[in-house]
């Protein structure tokens, strides 16, 4: 198992996703003689996991059932355990479309924090790329240095436990895209720039306050950056669903010219009906997520 290659078959020492029902995920380390509690009973490794399919749907001891699927970027930050705030899919696939990534970039990141965004990029940039990637708290760097290793990932990305703003990153002239997730990004930029290769390359900052931004867009422009550009994703779910309408009657058509013989009364079985129709529509939810933060990106230019 890894979370850029696909396996067919659980093996001992995966991680394995728990679909227990809509909206319910939770991440597994399959082992040998381990148990699994869940509100549909317990899932026994040795013999409910270890050699089945990914995507099984696996019965519990209480006679309920759940389906254990193959960990992807997506699953995992659906359901990964919370050090920090994290990205969502939907702003990060427009980190990752915007910042041009591609297997075999180098990017630059920082914070890690639980590593959402992590895995979505390491996925992007797999077999050849490499991530670079710097946490600031000491314990959650140590932790997603941990998860990396599980996930079979480690072998693509490197973690310094340090301060981004006085340090940087570690690398020089390296990097295609850099990724900023900071309460003050605009110290950074100095440093983006610094790890970024010499044909330029792509930086996004994430900020939750317009303050932030503003700062951030006036340390992009000092340093020479070009196509400051900032957006907000709000996504907007519709449902899909059965309907049925009744239609108006209008009486007879007036306009029909047809003689007196077709005017006759028809059989109650030849008549159409035409008082309803049922047809699929969509309609939005009542409530939808707002905002998450502000994404801004930029290009540094060729020097």
């Amino acid at each position: 198992m890894s979370f850029v290659e696909y396996s067919d078959f659980i093996q001992d020492g995966d991680v394995a996703i728990v679909h227990l029902g809509h909206n319910s995920m939770t991440p597994v380390k399959v082992q040998h003689g381990a148990q699994t509690q869940t509100r549909y009973g317990v899932i026994r490794h040795s013999t409910d996991l270890i050699g089945q399919r990914y995507g099984s749907k696996v019965t519990c001891s209480k006679g309920g059932w759940v389906h254990v699927l193959h960990p992807t970027p997506e699953l995992w930050t659906a359901s990964l355990p919370h050090r920090t705030q994290i990205l969502y899919t939907t702003d990060i696939a427009m980190v990752t479309m915007m910042l041009e990534l591609k297997p075999g970039s180098v990017v630059c990141e920082s914070g890690t924090g639980s590593g959402s965004l992590s895995h979505a990029i390491l996925r992007t940039i797999a077999p050849t790329g490499h991530l670079h990637t710097v946490e600031f708290h000491q314990q959650r760097a140590e932790k997603v240095v941990e998860e990396f290793k599980e996930h079979r990932v480690d072998h693509l990305v490197t973690v310094r436990n340090q301060d981004v703003c006085k340090d940087g990153f570690g690398v020089t002239g390296v990097a295609d895209a850099v990724f900023l997730d900071i309460p003050s990004p605009w110290e950074a930029v100095g440093h983006a720039k610094a790890a970024m290769k010499k044909h330029g390359g792509r930086l996004c900052s994430f900020s939750p306050c317009i303050e932030q931004v503003q700062r951030t867009c006036e340390a992009l422009t000092e340093q020479g950056f070009k196509e400051i550009r900032t957006l907000e994703v709000l996504l907007r779910i519709h449902n899909v669903r059965a309907v049925t309408l009744q239609l108006p009657d209008f009486g007879p058509d007036s306009s029909s010219q047809a003689g007196p013989e077709a005017m006759e009364e028809a059989p109650p079985s030849a008549t159409p009906d035409h008082t309803s129709l049922k047809m699929k529509t969509t309609t939005p939810l009542r409530e939808m997520p707002g905002h998450t933060g502000y994404l801004t990106f930029a290009t540094n230019p060729r020097t």
